[in-house]
C-alpha cells in the first residue's frame, strides 16, 4: 500500500454524476486546485450495503464540509449509468437519493490503481494471459487533499468496515487550524481546545497543562 500523505495527488480525468443527476465527461480533481480542499472517498460497489451508510452520512454532513470550503467527492468501479441508476433510487429501495456530492467512475480502475486502493492486482497466468487476483473493486480509501493538491491524510480501511465522517471533519478542522495558526494539534484534538508549539517546549507546555 502506498503513502501518498505528502505527495500531490493523482490527477485524472473520468466521468462522473453531479448534482444527483447531471452526467460529466472529463470530471477531475484539478478544478478544486487553489480554491478548495477535498475529501477525495473511494467505496467498493454501488448497490451495496455499508457504502450507502457512508454516503448519505456523507450528504447529511455536507453544510458542515461547504463551512469548511472542502469538496467531497465519492469514487468507485461502477459505470457512471450504475451512479445515476443508484443516485436515483429511493433510500427504501436500497439507493442513495437526495445525495447531491460527485460520484466519479472508474470504470478502468486507473484511479483506484494509482491511489493505491484496488483490492486485488493484475497479474499474467501460466498462459501469458492478463488476469485480475483478488476483488477488482476498491477499498474504502479516503484521501484529504489541500488547496495546493498535496495529500495530507490518508486512510484505508478494509471492505466490511465502514468509515467514521465525524473523524474526516475533525482531520479537516486539524489541518485548517494548522494552516491558519502553525500550530501543531495533539491527540484527539478538537476546535476550541488547545494546540501547542512544534518544540519541546510547546509539547512539554502541553502535556503539564494537560495533566
Amino acid at each position: 500500500m502506498s503513502v501518498l500523505v505528502g505527495k500531490k495527488a493523482p490527477l485524472f480525468e473520468a466521468d462522473a454524476v453531479i448534482n444527483g443527476s447531471e452526467f460529466v465527461e472529463k470530471f477531475s480533481l484539478e478544478q478544486y486546485i487553489g480554491k478548495k480542499h477535498v475529501i477525495f472517498f473511494f467505496y467498493p460497489l454501488d448497490f451495496t450495503f455499508v457504502c450507502p451508510t457512508e454516503i448519505i452520512a456523507f450528504q447529511k454532513k455536507m453544510d458542515e464540509f461547504e463551512k469548511r470550503n472542502v469538496a467531497v467527492v465519492g469514487c468507485s468501479v461502477d459505470s457512471k449509468f450504475s451512479h445515476w441508476s443508484w443516485l436515483n433510487t429511493e433510500l427504501k429501495d436500497g439507493g442513495i437519493k437526495g445525495v447531491k456530492f460527485p460520484l466519479v467512475s472508474d470504470l478502468s480502475k486507473t484511479i483506484s490503481e494509482n491511489f493505491d486502493v484496488l483490492a486485488g492486482e493484475y497479474d499474467y497466468n501460466e498462459n501469458g494471459e492478463m488476469v485480475f487476483n483478488g476483488d477488482a473493486v476498491a477499498y474504502r480509501g479516503l484521501f484529504l487533499i489541500d488547496i495546493q493538491g498535496t495529500v495530507r491524510h490518508q486512510l484505508v480501511n478494509d471492505l466490511p468496515l465502514g468509515r467514521s465522517i465525524d473523524e474526516a471533519l475533525r482531520m479537516v478542522d486539524a489541518l485548517q487550524y494548522f494552516e491558519e495558526n502553525g500550530e501543531v494539534c495533539p491527540a484527539d484534538w478538537h476546535p476550541g481546545e488547545d494546540a501547542m508549539k512544534a518544540t519541546q517546549e510547546g509539547v512539554a507546555s502541553y502535556l503539564d497543562t494537560h495533566k
